[in-house]
């Protein structure tokens, strides 16, 4: 299994680089919202889009960035996503429309954080087995101190040299993921080896040519053939957990759950000046965001890794989401300084709890084995709300000229999202019970049991137990 330290701490630091320049950064840009708006001249959703379109870049072509990292290199993918990122913000610095910004700060740098957002969280979840939720916490805790220290730095920068030298400083910055991608040095871990070693045990391969492989000259074809099934079947085994009824429920919860948590980070900072709140404590207010954003992370990631609650983090996990949506419904009440510092500290602790809580929870739900690709598609699925929810929010503040609709349909749908998954592990647990009380014969019990715990993988510590089973049965068998 993974060495659970180590180098698996460098891991840890790239990572937690990674989700600074990227989190960070994308929460970054709502405070050049109101400079953009001055700027260009244009209303709410317009300018809502800029903010969409890096969330939603970033997000959908996350499946990419965990597609170039499984079959060329997590390293070669980082660098890459850092100089196009890099690009984008240099090149917005030269905007002259906010079209041109769409283009050069949304797509370009969204795609160039996609390309290293994905493949640094699996590393993670790669080099880590007991402390998982606790690197994940460390690790994701980068969007907050982040965000914390870029809030006020971005805000001074703007002061001092425009948007334009902003960005373009902004830019040089986030070449520093180049920096992390040299860092993450990959993992061959007994799950990744088991596909290949089943592979070889196939009928259809001779026992002779077996003990030939190492004479390229003669087998060559039977090689191309071997080669070409195997990365055909690895490729359809990376996907199967799509049709786990699990990850299905999951996946619609996550939808309902982005589209709510996206537009309070582009319009705390002008809901604010609204309600008559300063430049300085708005931009404070999004660094309280930040700063309590960490402390989340590391103390949910840490208290879910005991024993007592390492069974519930689904349940911790609902929770979070739940409480970030009741926040959202007591916002608009909230109307000066005093008020809104307390929300800034309550929802970004429990947005910072949730955030670990993904890769754990959907780790929980398919296996390690599958986590770099599940988190491609759960990073993807928040794509489609991301793009839709600022620009719908947006629309709703220039119609009904408040704030208050777009708030409570954030509020409703996190809700929504964790009444889902509670409902959905309600039933699986009834319908667990039931099987229990169907089966009196113990030997059908041990049966349910074991599938059970075979089907949804519940853990990485069972899928490693079957890789060392693996590797004796495989022994035994080139013994005889």
């Amino acid at each position: 299994g993974p060495p659970d330290g180590g180098w698996g701490w460098m891991i840890v630091a790239g990572c937690f680089l990674v989700t600074i320049c990227t989190r960070a950064v994308t929460r970054c840009i709502s405070i050049f919202f109101v400079e953009f708006q001055a700027y260009f001249g244009q209303d709410y959703a317009r300018t809502a889009w800029i903010h969409s379109i890096v969330d939603c870049a970033t997000m959908l072509c996350a499946p990419l960035g965990s597609l170039i990292s499984n079959h060329v290199s997590c390293q070669a993918g980082i660098m890459l996503g850092g100089l196009l990122a890099s690009a984008g913000l240099i090149l917005s610095s030269f905007a002259t429309s906010l079209e041109h910004l769409y283009l050069s700060l949304g797509v370009l740098t969204g795609l160039g954080f996609a390309l290293c957002y994905s493949p640094a969280i699996a590393m993670v979840g790669k080099y880590f087995n007991k402390r998982k939720a606790l690197a994940y916490g460390i690790a994701m805790s980068g969007s907050g101190i982040g965000t914390f220290i870029l809030a006020p730095v971005v805000q001074l920068l703007i002061e001092q040299f425009s948007w334009r030298g902003a960005l373009l400083i902004l830019g040089g910055f986030v070449l520093n993921l180049c920096v992390c991608g040299a860092l993450m040095r990959p993992i061959a871990l007994k799950e990744d080896c088991k596909t290949a070693s089943e592979f070889l045990e196939q009928d259809y391969v001779p026992e002779e040519q077996k003990r030939d492989l190492k004479r390229m000259s003669i087998c060559s074809p039977l090689i191309k053939v071997w080669s070409h099934e195997c990365l055909c079947y690895c490729s359809r085994k990376e996907y199967d957990f799509l049709l786990m009824p699990g990850f299905m429920v999951l996946a619609v919860s996550i939808l309902f759950m982005a589209y709510g948590c996206s537009p309070l980070f582009v319009y705390l900072v002008p809901y604010a000046l609204s309600v008559g709140v300063s430049h300085q404590q708005a931009a404070f207010l999004m660094s309280i965001l930040g700063v309590i954003d960490i402390i989340g992370n590391v103390t949910f990631g840490w208290l879910t890794d005991r024993r007592c609650l390492k069974k519930h983090r689904h349940f911790c996990y609902l929770f979070a989401v739940g409480m970030d949506g009741l926040c959202c419904l007591f916002l608009p009440v909230l109307q000066n300084f005093p008020l809104l510092v307390p929300f800034s500290f309550t929802f970004g602790y429990f947005d910072g709890a949730y955030v670990t809580l993904i890769p754990v929870v959907t780790a929980d739900v398919v296996g390690t084995s599958s986590l770099s690709s599940a988190l491609g598609v759960v990073y993807f699925l928040h794509a489609i709300p991301y793009l839709v929810s600022p620009p719908v929010a947006g629309w709703l503040v220039d119609t009904t000229g408040s704030y208050t609709a777009s708030f409570l349909l954030c509020g409703f749908s996190m809700i929504f999202s964790s009444m889902l998954l509670c409902f959905a592990r309600l039933a699986k647990k009834i319908k667990r019970m039931h099987l229990q009380s169907l089966t009196t014969d113990i030997g059908t019990k041990q049966n349910i049991w074991t599938n059970g715990a075979i089907a949804y993988s519940v853990t990485a510590e069972l899928d490693q137990k079957d890789g060392e089973y693996l590797a004796v049965d495989t022994n035994s068998y080139h013994n005889r």
